[in-house]
């Protein structure tokens, strides 16, 4: 799991086999450490709502996205595009990108097909 964050912004980049474990009910992990500070470290999981929030495991964040948004993006996959989210806490908002890494995507899935252009008779 890739995470960069600037600001209010966090994205987080999977790999298809992350996808694949965070799909199955497993929740992925994020630890840094910054010499003698304290970690940083971030937590995914998915859940049934509708919405992704974020909640807190002790001190750690954990992001919960809604399973079925995420079960829809990995039948489009490879693809470019990701999945945006706006979690609200208290006055602020944190803006959330999450995809998954087109290249490891290919390498998995092959190429995307293009569905051929139904002849018109005139």
């Amino acid at each position: 799991m890739k995470v960069q964050l600037q600001h209010q912004s966090v994205r987080i980049r999977l790999d298809e086999e992350e996808l694949a474990k965070l799909l199955a009910g497993e929740a992925l992990g994020n630890l840094t450490r910054f010499g003698l500070a304290p970690p940083w470290a971030l937590l995914l999981q998915l859940g049934p709502q509708d919405r992704a929030e974020i909640a807190y495991k002790g001190t750690t964040p954990l992001v919960v996205l809604p399973a079925a948004l995420i079960s829809a993006y990995r039948e489009r996959l490879p693809c470019r595009d990701g999945l945006a989210f706006q979690l609200a806490q208290g006055q602020e908002t944190l803006h959330l990108q999450f995809d998954v890494d087109i290249r490891d995507s290919i390498r998995q899935r092959g190429t995307p097909r293009r569905h051929p252009q139904e002849a018109t008779l005139t």
